[in-house]
């Protein structure tokens, strides 16, 4: 069994900092730190691939390239690329407390292609480029693609103005390497920056006795370069265009259900493979993370598979997924491995039976759990079993304090009753101790929750286009008072780090 462990979830995005969004700078150094010092063992990070729309990082051009949004530009200025005058006055937001992406998106770009010319005039990073494109059997596509997106004035696949470079012909395609062989390079270089920094941001985090939790998204966006690249793998048309797109049936949060726009993937083909496409995103996955994630683990039981063009996801139907064949193949390709499974949302028997068949951890959210003030929640903290890993939210719920604004008063009473919560004691120190006090070997606290953050810093509303992902915390925000809270809390747990 396990040994008792907690950590922190905040994306790289919520970090502090002055280019305004988190970077793999020194401030993620310094939170490894505020990591170490509190014994926790756990950083879990939402996802780093590159984000496209509604700059959700569960929809993304590559379901493997870096996001460059967080390369740290002082780590660029220490290796050479840069100087300081190349971004000191530069305007990245005025609020410290939120990510303005399309300003970063237009003030980011300059940088970094100077940061790219100067990188490519030296002979070493000609020869750093040149090995990492040899580790990285998927960067030549993934630049040609962001390059051939930007030539078509950023519109999606589907939508670009030449035919022939949607459908590949490989004559079009040389012509066009030519005309954009700068932009080409611009992305894999800026690749290598993501990939050299995050990795020695892990290196420094394991040497910490820190290890990242990876997530995952099942899908990828239609607007992606698998999808151009490896059609076969989706069910689209010979346009490219989705057959079927991805989604969750209505429920008791969203009477049109969910509909979240990705190709559905083509599982018969991805059988006849040997699955050899999910062998290598998981390879992938594992190269940068040391446990992973996978997101909407439903869906490979079975999916909600929705007409293409229909406006919500109510004519959706239950498809069959191939359920344990695919993670029995992984097994014996890759050996076991540290898999959390996001069992969320609507889990029925063959859901649970994958679970059990796979044997991965599932989540307990004890928000959740506290709806129904009879105690008879799934999610209810004494429904906590050892192989579960249990949070109070994700990035996908409220916060705490928001959480419990919005309860009934009957639940209110249940939560202060159950959680014994003292007069005066915050709700967020109630509900963290009696996550810390499961008997799940894994405990994982949003950060704005040990911050004790209001409402308004909620990272994520599903279902809605944005306004998302905005929330960073604040230089000062983390005190000794915070620091020794959790640390008290983590030891008297029995969840302490000693590494």
């Amino acid at each position: 069994m396990a040994k008792r462990a907690s950590g922190i979830l905040m994306h790289i995005s919520s970090l502090p900092g002055k280019f305004g969004i988190g970077t793999f700078g020194k401030e993620a150094f310094e939170f490894v730190n505020f990591l170490k010092e509190t014994k926790q063992t756990y950083w879990q990070i939402l996802p780093l691939t590159t984000t496209s729309y509604g700059d959700s990082p569960y929809q993304s051009f590559s379901a493997v390239a870096g996001n460059t949004h967080f390369i740290d530009f002082e780590l660029l200025t220490k290796d050479g690329y840069l100087s300081e005058n190349d971004y000191r006055n530069v305007n990245f937001g005025a609020d410290v407390t939120s990510v303005d992406y399309a300003l970063l998106y237009k003030q980011r770009r300059p940088i970094l292609e100077k940061a790219v010319v100067n990188f490519l005039q030296s002979q070493e990073g000609v020869e750093r480029l040149a090995a990492f494109e040899a580790t990285a059997s998927w960067l030549q596509d993934f630049a040609e693609f962001m390059a051939m997106k930007e030539h078509f004035g950023n519109k999606a696949l589907q939508e670009w103005d030449d035919q022939a470079v949607i459908e590949r012909d490989e004559k079009t395609l040389e012509s066009y390497r030519s005309q954009l062989v700068d932009v080409i390079n611009y992305h894999k270089v800026t690749q290598y920056f993501f990939f050299n920094q995050w990795l020695a941001l892990k290196h420094y985090a394991n040497q910490n006795g820190i290890q990242i939790i990876g997530d995952m998204p099942i899908y990828v966006s239609a607007d992606s370069v698998e999808v151009w690249t490896m059609p076969s793998l989706f069910k689209v048309d010979n346009a490219k265009r989705p057959k079927v797109i991805a989604g969750c049936p209505p429920d008791g949060f969203s009477e049109d259900g969910q509909l979240w726009g990705n190709p559905i993937y083509n599982w018969d083909y991805h059988k006849a493979t040997d699955f050899e496409w999910w062998i290598y995103r998981i390879q992938e996955s594992f190269k940068i993370y040391d446990k992973l994630r996978i997101d909407h683990f439903k869906g490979f039981s079975d999916y909600w598979e929705i007409p293409s063009g229909d406006a919500t996801a109510k004519n959706g139907q239950w498809q069959p997924a191939p359920g344990f064949d695919l993670f029995r193949t992984v097994a014996e390709k890759l050996g076991s491995l540290p898999v959390i499974a996001e069992n969320l949302g609507y889990i029925d028997d063959k859901a649970r039976a994958l679970l059990a068949q796979t044997a991965f951890p599932g989540m307990k959210i004890l928000e959740f759990g506290f709806y129904d003030i009879e105690g008879r929640s799934i999610d209810n903290p004494h429904a906590c079993t050892y192989n579960d890993v249990a949070y109070t939210g994700t990035h996908d719920n409220e916060v705490v304090n928001g959480w419990y604004e919005n309860l009934t008063e009957e639940q209110q009473a249940y939560v202060n009753a159950y959680t014994h919560r003292h007069d005066g004691e915050k709700m967020t120190h109630a509900m963290l101790r009696t996550l810390f006090a499961t008997v799940s070997h894994i405990a994982i606290a949003c950060m704005q929750d040990v911050l004790d953050k209001p409402a308004n810093s909620r990272m994520n509303m599903p279902n809605t286009v944005g306004g998302n992902w905005q929330w960073r915390m604040r230089p000062d925000d983390i005190t000794d008072e915070h620091k020794a809270y959790l640390t008290r809390l983590t030891e008297l747990y029995g969840r302490a780090n000693l590494t």
